[in-house]
């Protein structure tokens, strides 16, 4: 990796802890704070999004038929989703410790706070919580898979990838040969120190 493209992902790195901090300094100005699990607004915030919620009986009156029409081919794909959970759980919880790599935890990444919203029906909270756990759940098994792919094979395409997971941009790129068996070593290496949590380590070999 040159010192051009390094310096590219350090200040993307950089952006994002400012990004990080505005959600934190909105947070405060809308007026809640996480406590745990548990999302706590202010009782006068609390009332005015009691205000503006849609009763059921409305809220059916208000779905596009459309909407209808594709439910049952969109809740259908929970029992593909949990199968697909449970495979990549199964694998990381029997294989990463083989391996010596550190396990994805889910709690970071499939994230429950919808119910919180006064705003929302009970409906509507069904529909963001089977939201929260289809994406969060595709994040996580997204990690899975990059630390997978930084143990076997840390190597960039040829062709650009859109939307790459974190760790693709301090993979080998690709055609560099060069003391590759040496550098996966190092990647492993890497891989087993790093905390969960903690974003994915520079390229082997610099410092």
């Amino acid at each position: 990796m040159n010192g051009k493209v390094q310096q590219i992902i350090d200040q993307i790195t950089k952006l994002e802890d400012e990004l990080n901090a505005a959600l934190a300094e909105q947070k405060g100005r809308l007026r809640y704070q996480v406590d745990g699990r548990r999302v706590v607004f202010e009782r006068a915030l609390r009332d005015a999004h009691q205000r503006v919620k849609l009763g059921v009986f409305r809220w059916f009156l208000t779905v596009r038929p459309q909407n209808y029409l594709t439910m049952p081919v969109i809740y259908g794909a929970a029992i593909p989703l949990v199968l697909f959970d449970l495979c990549v759980s199964l694998y990381q919880l029997s294989c990463f410790p083989v391996y010596g790599v550190p396990k994805v935890k889910r709690a970071d990444y499939i994230v429950f706070d919808h119910q919180h919203l006064a705003y929302l029906n009970i409906i509507e909270k069904s529909h963001c919580l089977y939201c929260s756990y289809a994406v969060g759940m595709m994040a996580y098994t997204s990690e899975i898979i990059a630390r997978t792919e930084q143990y076997f094979c840390p190597i960039k395409h040829a062709r650009k990838v859109p939307a790459p997971h974190s760790r693709y941009a301090r993979f080998l790129d690709y055609g560099d040969g060069e003391d590759f068996h040496r550098k996966l070593d190092e990647f492993r290496t890497a891989l087993a120190g790093e905390e969960i949590g903690k974003a994915a380590p520079t390229e082997p070999g610099r410092r």
